[in-house]
């Protein structure tokens, strides 16, 4: 199969300001004719955030917010409920809008390790500083992803989906910067097999591409690449020359790189081609054939649009499609 028919050469990273799934669902589709996302709108509160979305798709594992955060419950509460609901009215707007569509279709959820740091146990320490707790809930994510894709294989059946997982705290976990409770400690660095094996369970459940977020300064390209993924997803104004034999490296083994490229809150947008430059320069540097510039990149803001004005969100979206055109047609 055309990798761009596996990917789409554009797409947006998840979040996206305002309340309404309907109108949320019309920018999306609208702006990404070849990849669109179901959209988060976390304005509508707890539930609709990114950690309580994700709540709602666990099975056999409830959670209630607490002032702190996200807390575990013995059984399903209102919040619970309500992060179920609203992920339903926004797979029915998207579903409205992708009548008749075929191609990749994204979806996010919160990977395993962000979950864990954010999570908090009924004593109120994160679930990260227990390693039981941290298997139960890597295994209730894997079983509520699995059915969350086929819901959306029912609903859009020409679909085909991309799970992208959310891991904005990975780089955190494996270095143990994750405060605990009390904030004056914090937790120990969890082992990278550990991490890797958690990372590779979850990614298993799904027969198709797969790719990780993260908008976190230090992406481990190699530990995901080993867990099983298929694209990685950054801010690429956060990288440094110690990513770049790591990023050489990944392009080689074929990963697919969802470049942020452009600004997720309200910002002066440069030409479609300046704001891909760093890309082309990028490839120069490591000595990478430009003619696979445009197989091997996604273009996207560089994380979710949620702090964006609703005109921004839209400009934005539509600034990377004609960033990966830009691309595409001038490699070099």
């Amino acid at each position: 199969m055309d990798d761009t028919k596996l990917w789409g050469s554009a797409t947006g990273v998840g979040s996206l300001p305002g309340g309404d799934a309907r109108e949320a669902a019309k920018t999306v589709t609208g702006s990404f004719e070849d990849f669109p996302f179901l959209a988060e709108l976390p304005a509508r509160g707890p539930g609709a955030d990114m950690i309580g979305r994700t709540i709602g798709m666990l099975v056999d594992l409830y959670a209630h917010v607490e002032p702190s955060g996200w807390r575990i419950s013995d059984r399903p509460g209102r919040d619970t409920r309500r992060a179920r609901s609203w992920l339903g009215e926004d797979l029915d707007a998207l579903e409205e809008f992708t009548q008749g569509y075929e191609g990749p279709l994204k979806v996010q959820a919160v990977g395993p390790w962000t979950l864990a740091a954010a999570l908090e146990l009924r004593g109120g320490e994160v679930a990260l500083g227990d390693t039981g707790a941290c298997r139960d809930l890597a295994g209730s994510l894997a079983e509520g992803l699995r059915a969350h894709l086929a819901e959306l294989r029912k609903r859009v059946p020409g679909a085909r989906p991309v799970l992208q997982l959310d891991e904005p705290s990975l780089t955190a976990v494996l270095q143990g910067r994750v405060r605990t409770a009390s904030g004056y400690r914090t937790h120990r660095a969890v082992d990278r097999q550990v991490v890797e094996s958690a990372l590779r369970d979850v990614v298993a459940v799904h027969d198709g591409p797969v790719t990780v977020h993260t908008c976190a300064p230090e992406v481990p390209f190699g530990l995901l690449r080993r867990a099983g993924v298929d694209g990685v997803s950054f801010d690429f104004g956060l990288l440094t020359e110690r990513d770049e034999e790591s990023i050489g490296e990944a392009v080689e083994a074929g990963t697919k790189l969802f470049t942020g490229v452009v600004p997720s809150t309200d910002a002066a947008l440069s030409d479609p081609g300046g704001s891909v430059m760093g890309v082309r320069t990028l490839w120069r540097r490591l000595g990478l054939d430009p003619g696979t510039l445009a197989e091997s990149v996604v273009v996207t803001p560089t994380c979710g649009l949620a702090g964006a004005s609703p005109g921004y969100a839209r400009a934005a979206l539509a600034h990377c499609v004609r960033a990966a055109r830009s691309l595409a047609d001038n490699p070099e």
